[in-house]
């Protein structure tokens, strides 16, 4: 939408139905709308883990007065034409009114309509418009606007995202993953930074008393530079607590008492500073008079911790980028490249503080960085958590299921219950880039064809995102890399629409089993006294859906999808229910939150070791699930199929387990034990892949109604003597670097555990139980077995022992074990036939 009048000009942009993005007052208006181009692409990519997809809009205000002169003038002429920004955005809006048979959508007037019905409209804060949320609500209101005070997240009926802090500590959930994958633990250890911000701000003065450990030695905001070469942390902290909660405060209100040797607040307009010995060797520098913008220059690339942004604007780009790439012209002159940076961590609380280039080159220098879109997106999910409340709420008051008295102190009540979603879905994002940063190297032929995917089927483009080309990538690969952190940011959130768009295009968001989702998603405190009414919120299917995207991707992986897809050739909403029951029969939430709550216990790589053992196993069950149920699987029905066998089984595989097998679990679980690990997580991890051979049980016992221990007994004791360990070892060590490979490992994979099924289903069928217990029957029955199939089945194990002393072991002499295998089974069918 595109606004014009003497009063203002603006810009408003959307990228689906249900979109949502902050309005900016901007400062730019020559070139206002390639800011906003720039900042709806990032929001686009910011709400792949919220409901709406991006939106972002910006105005010129063109009749100000000098501020210098008038500054309430001033900012009484912004909000004039911020509200004519608003009344002509809603002008061209369908809105929605409510009747006792449901919502009708109500055109606007006297307007030429080419386009379907689209009534969602709902625009957050932003640059210079903090304080304007209740403005835009004034006016949807005065109009009739459907969304009433949801219009304008973060009024004065709705969630202070700076007395929450819900956007700083979002991206402190980033800081501290990056910190204990180098060791150190933000809440015990002390650290130095750099900034960009005044305590007086949302973000950087919040995000400074995230710990009591920070050692801020510099930043800088517009108006001045603060240096502290050697600030005593519990002095400091407690100083920037007095500056935050200060009205208007200005670094010019730190107590110079307090700051050490050899530093001090400097304003910018200074024509030069003198920096001192102490603070030249805290930033690397040399000592000497410096010009203010130099001097922010080496506070940029001092060789600290963490460069902590949040402030406005953009400050590092790529050595290959000019100044008119980058198009923020306020700070041509103290910009510094991503090479340059000697930081080790780079969190990024301010929006476009970087190029995505420069987040990349500082990525390949060794810098820890994610992406603004990642780092920052605590403050739009709480907004969009805020927003469905809100319609929520309205909805049960129009239904008279909830009494409108209560509605402010109800929403308000659920303040924390918000936060902590908000802050559980930063946190899970950074676990899934944790482990993919960890895996970019051996699994960058699958980024490759990742990427050509999202081309074909979610409108990636390559060189807009700044990814690689797949020659790029190649040479990176020939070096022992693959794609950086801030690139796997980009591929996460594309990832996330693609499946979101597949599923609501989909039956998923109507079958029964998503209400769980949309009961999760709300505030528990919500859903015990209205649950059953969610099923009338007008975004449910939106909600329920982003939910189940989120879980799937944030747990299964980066690529968890796109493998399925590949291998199976299954339909992404096939894959979430797969994923679903999956979920459910292993009971991996649990595990999961296991792992995670082991942060700072054990080191950050054992917890992604015991995350890739969560991921095989999901991966290996879903497979077999989608042979199982190619086009359409029935969760409720799926989870009650196996769930109950898996659950008696499950804690029993330890003791299950046979020889090799066995002695493999224990050495494992020990390792685990011997990292920190606690005995009982270090267990189920070891036991992970061999639980997943409870699915081919469940199956037996459940085709001959056999009771599923006397089944697992024989499966286990089967797998120990045809050596499984070692060759599902061998088989995962196969090549797997282009697709073809990765397939037919993956076949090769399946055909050696049907093979293994099919055995244990003859013997189970062939012989007669005998014995007072499970493993003693199964004895039996194996020795029966093997008596009748002694020259094929010696056949086997030798072709085993041949294969083990191999130097390198390559699909073939696999391939003709697992036909010899099978021809066990034939022989097995042949005498049973001939007796």
């Amino acid at each position: 939408m595109w606004v014009y009048s003497p009063e203002v000009e603006g810009v408003h942009l959307r990228f689906g139905k249900v979109a949502r993005g902050g309005l900016r007052w901007s400062d730019r208006r020559d070139d206002f709308r390639t800011e906003v181009l720039g900042l709806v692409k990032a929001q686009m990519v910011k709400n792949a883990l919220i409901v709406p997809t991006g939106a972002k809009g910006g105005f010129v205000p063109k009749q100000l007065p000098d501020p210098a002169q008038d500054r309430d003038a001033w900012q009484a002429a912004g909000q004039a034409a911020y509200e004519v920004f608003i009344n002509a955005l809603l002008d061209v809006t369908d809105n929605l009114e409510y009747t006792p048979e449901g919502n009708v959508v109500v055109q606007p007037e006297r307007t030429v309509i080419h386009d379907d019905d689209d009534s969602y409209l709902v625009v957050a804060a932003d640059k210079g418009t903090a304080r304007f949320s209740d403005v835009a609500n004034g006016i949807a209101a005065s109009r009739g606007f459907w969304l009433g005070d949801a219009f304008a997240s973060g009024g004065s009926v709705g969630y202070d995202h700076k007395a929450m802090a819900i956007t700083s500590r979002g991206a402190w959930k980033s800081v501290e993953r990056h910190f204990r994958e180098l060791g150190v633990n933000t809440a015990t250890d002390d650290f130095t930074v750099v900034g960009i911000g005044d305590m007086s701000g949302d973000v950087f003065g919040n995000g400074m008393q995230r710990s009591e450990h920070i050692n801020l030695v510099a930043a800088f905001d517009h108006r001045d530079i603060f240096i502290d070469p050697d600030p005593d942390p519990a002095q400091s902290f407690a100083e920037r607590r007095r500056l935050f909660e200060l009205p208007r405060s200005s670094w010019q209100d730190y107590d110079p008492e307090l700051i050490s040797a050899g530093g001090g607040v400097y304003p910018r307009s200074a024509k030069s500073v003198k920096l001192s010995e102490q603070a030249a060797k805290r930033l690397g520098m040399s000592p000497g008079q410096y010009r203010p913008n130099d001097l922010i220059r080496g506070i940029l690339c001092a060789p600290v911790d963490l460069l902590y942004n949040g402030g406005i604007g953009t400050y590092i780009k790529s050595s290959q980028e000019t100044a008119a790439d980058v198009g923020d012209k306020a700070n041509d002159a103290i910009r510094v490249d991503g090479a340059e940076l000697r930081v080790r961590v780079v969190g990024e609380g301010g929006n476009l503080g970087a190029t995505q280039l420069g987040r990349v080159e500082a990525a390949l220098g060794g810098v820890k960085i994610n992406t603004d879109a990642v780092d920052n997106s605590a403050g739009v999910d709480s907004s969009d958590q805020e927003v469905n409340i809100k319609l929520l709420l309205d909805t049960l008051i129009k239904n008279g299921a909830f009494s409108s008295d209560e509605r402010v102190d109800v929403l308000l009540s659920m303040t924390d219950e918000v936060a902590d979603k908000v802050l559980a879905n930063n946190y899970s994002q950074n676990v899934l880039l944790g482990e993919a940063r960890d895996g970019a190297d051996v699994m960058s032929g699958t980024h490759r064809r990742l990427m050509r995917y999202l081309e074909r089927n979610a409108d990636l483009d390559r060189a807009v995102e700044f990814l690689p080309t797949t020659k790029q990538l190649a040479n990176r690969t020939s070096t022992g890399g693959g794609l950086t952190s801030p690139e796997l940011a980009v591929l996460l959130a594309y990832v996330k629409m693609n499946a979101a768009d597949a599923i609501l295009d989909s039956d998923v968001p109507g079958e029964e089993w998503m209400n769980e989702h949309l009961l999760a998603y709300f505030p528990a405190s919500l859903a015990e006294r209205f649950g059953e009414h969610f099923a009338e919120h007008p975004l449910r299917r939106q909600i329920a859906t982003a939910r189940l995207v989120n879980r799937m991707v944030d747990r299964g992986g980066l690529t968890y999808i796109f493998r399925m897809v590949e291998e199976t050739g299954a339909t992404i909403p096939q894959i979430a229910r797969v994923f679903t029951v999956v979920s459910e029969i292993f009971d991996l939430d649990s595990h999961f939150d296991d792992i995670c709550a082991l942060d700072n216990v054990v080191d950050s790589s054992v917890q992604v070791k015991l995350q890739h053992g969560y991921v095989r196993l999901l991966d290996r069950a879903s497979r077999w699930l989608v042979h199982q149920a190619p086009t359409h699987l029935d969760v409720p029905s799926g989870i009650e199929r196996y769930g109950s066998i898996l659950e008696q089984l499950r804690p029993q595989v330890p003791q299950l387990l046979e020889g090799t097998d066995a002695r493999e679990l224990e050495s494992n679980a020990q390792a685990f034990i011997a990292e920190g690990v606690p005995e009982s997580v270090a267990y189920r991890a070891a036991a992970l892949l061999d639980e997943f051979a409870l699915l081919d049980v469940a199956q037996i016992a459940n085709r001959l109604s056999i009771h599923g221990e006397d089944v697992a007994e024989v499966y286990y004791q089967v797998t120990d003597l045809l050596s499984g360990a070692e060759l599902l070892q061998l088989i995962g060590e196969l090549d797997r670097s282009d697709r073809w490979s990765a397939l037919a490992r993956g076949a090769m994979r399946d055909d050696y555990y049907q093979a293994v099924f099919a055995v244990v289903l003859t013997v189970l069928s062939a012989t007669e139980a005998e014995g007072a217990t499970p493993a003693e029957r199964a004895q039996h029955r194996i020795a029966q077995w093997r008596e009748n199939n002694e020259a094929s089945l010696g056949q086997v194990l030798e072709t085993i022992d041949e294969i083990r002393q191999l130097d390198t072991v390559t699909q073939t002499p696999l391939s003709v074990l697992l036909r010899m295998m099978r021809g066990i089974v034939r022989s097995t069918v042949w005498q049973s036939e001939e007796s």
